[in-house]
């Protein structure tokens, strides 16, 4: 039953995650961003055992691989999502279609991950997927919070990678 539930946690808060991204949404700096990365991970640290006992070094690899798309799917997100400023000194984001991509790509790897465990005869849980779902979402968090630190009052859109939109630029984000 643990692992239905964790399935239903991880395809919930992943699509709840994503749809709400490609509306705009204010970047705010008091906003409690971390708690659901918080929840993820404590979901994941629930299990006795993360590791497959049987095969300790593949099963390490792949962990390590779950976390490491995780965190450079946050980053890829949040440099492909747009963030501006307005005349009141507001920022707010909203996901790209390079973002959905990301997420894509992301989902991809982490499919292919799976299947490369299975093939070579690793238990799999889901910690390493929550783990990794909570990088994601505290990397990218945590770089939209920088670019929109960086953001003056007044700017105009900035392009986020990927975009292909033409439009005059304020300040880009670091």
């Amino acid at each position: 039953m643990s692992g239905f539930v964790d399935a239903l946690v991880i395809v919930v808060v992943a699509a709840a995650v994503i749809a709400r991204q490609f509306r705009a949404r204010r970047i705010d700096g008091e906003r409690r961003w971390w708690i659901l990365p918080v929840i993820l991970v404590a979901f994941a640290l629930r299990e006795p055992v993360m590791l497959d006992a049987h095969h300790h070094t593949a099963s390490a690899l792949l962990f390590g691989a779950e976390l490491l798309v995780g965190l450079a799917t946050g980053a890829g997100w949040a440099w492909t999502t747009r963030t501006w400023a307005e005349p009141d000194g507001t920022v707010w984001s909203r996901s790209s279609t390079a973002s959905a991509a990301v997420w894509v790509v992301g989902i991809g790897l982490r499919v292919g991950l799976f299947a490369l465990g299975t093939a070579v005869g690793v238990r799999q849980d889901s910690s390493a997927l929550l783990l990794g779902l909570a990088g994601t979402l505290l990397v990218r968090a945590a770089i939209l919070a920088r670019r929109g630190q960086s953001l003056r009052p007044g700017a105009s859109l900035s392009g986020a990678y990927g975009d292909g939109a033409t439009r005059p630029v304020g300040r880009e984000c670091a």
